[in-house]
């Protein structure tokens, strides 16, 4: 029943191992956020080849709260999934940070990043408010029987 966004694993967040900033170029629900959003420029298609060029960029932050991220890829024709929990946090991105990011907190992240990268997954990964990530895992792989890892 919550809104669901696709991401980018990004930035690390300072010093922190178990923070960095989940951002994408603006396809993050306004329910998300936490304020209304604005449309400009995205910055790298602007810089590459001039302004207007990439202009539908939603820009804005995510609010803080309870998340669950997750993933999937196909290997051999067969879905393989990942989930996990965190939280986003109301730590500060900078204003000319562009898209729509969020600086989150995970459990062990390097770990985290380590087994999307060491399997074979992609830079994205898709978030939803709320702790549900128990409940996907028993969903994926007790009543489908597909492969997730629950991270």
């Amino acid at each position: 029943g919550e809104p669901v966004a696709c991401l980018d694993w990004n930035n690390n967040y300072g010093d922190d191992e178990d923070k960095c900033i989940l951002f994408h170029c603006g396809p993050v629900p306004q329910e998300m956020m936490i304020d209304k959003g604005w449309i400009d420029d995205h910055q790298i298609i602007k810089n590459a080849i001039g302004p207007g060029k990439g202009y539908g960029c939603n820009q804005g932050r995510i609010k803080p709260g309870a998340m669950t991220f997750a993933s999937m890829r196909t290997s051999d024709g067969k879905p393989e999934f990942y989930i996990g929990e965190g939280e986003f946090t109301k730590d500060p991105i900078p204003e000319n940070f562009f898209g729509c990011a969020g600086v989150a907190e995970i459990p062990d992240l390097q770990d985290v990043l380590l087994y999307v990268c060491e399997n074979g997954h992609r830079h994205h990964t898709s978030v939803t408010p709320g702790n549900v990530a128990e409940a996907v895992y028993e969903g994926i792989s007790k009543y489908r029987g597909m492969n997730v890892d629950l991270l």
